[in-house]
């Protein structure tokens, strides 16, 4: 892949036009759309099947290697170890799967993933329940539309997911961390588990007993 690819430039009122289908992304169970690793700068692996540790985040992803030292010493670079993006907005920005992961996340989901349905401290829990699917944490770091989203869709869609509306829908995408390490897959279900720190049991097999 490129360092900048050609990608089709939405305008804003192209994009706006579709806020209620982004709304209407589901709350409690979800679908994996991509799943993307970085092995090197401007390089994209599309996986049928990534694993997720704790340490590592997803494995032969450089996400380490992007930590700064001075994040690495204060524990910091943990929570941006895994980002999530909405799958119903990559798909607004291109239709192609090779660009849509130009957007440099490495999951994404196919589910509600805003400031009100996942606040800080909620955990998503990946494929069926005991069956090694993966756990992770939303953190409070902030993920913001940048100068490599702008070059690669825009800045009229940099301006839309940084907008006060794609903020709250958290359309650029939220960071986490790898709290149980296991397989992620394209196509498993993504499950709420806990809410801002809270278990959320109304889910049909939701965990019985995660870490507060």
């Amino acid at each position: 892949m490129p360092a900048t690819p050609v990608l089709p430039q939405r305008t804003t009122a192209e994009l706006t036009a579709h806020l209620d289908e982004l709304r209407a992304a589901p709350a409690e169970v979800g679908t994996v759309h991509l799943v993307a690793r970085r092995p090197q700068r401007f390089t994209r692996e599309l996986l049928e099947e990534g694993v997720l540790d704790a340490t590592d985040g997803l494995v032969g992803d450089n996400w380490y290697s992007r930590a700064t030292s001075r994040a690495i010493a204060a524990g910091r670079h943990l929570d941006a170890q895994v980002t999530v993006m909405s799958a119903r907005m990559v798909a607004l920005l291109s239709d192609d799967l090779e660009d849509q992961a130009a957007a440099g996340d490495q999951l994404y989901v196919d589910l509600d993933i805003s400031l009100t349905n996942l606040p800080t401290g909620s955990r998503l829990e990946f494929g069926e329940p005991g069956a090694g699917g993966a756990v992770i944490e939303v953190s409070a770091k902030p993920h913001n539309g940048c100068a490599k989203f702008t070059t690669r869709y825009g800045e009229e869609a940099t301006a839309f997911v940084n907008s006060p509306a794609g903020r709250q829908l958290r359309l650029r995408g939220l960071n986490a961390r790898v709290v149980e390490p296991g397989v992620v897959r394209r196509g498993d279900r993504v499950r709420v588990v806990r809410r801002g720190g809270q278990d959320d049991r109304t889910g049909t097999g939701a965990r019985e007993a995660l870490a507060v």
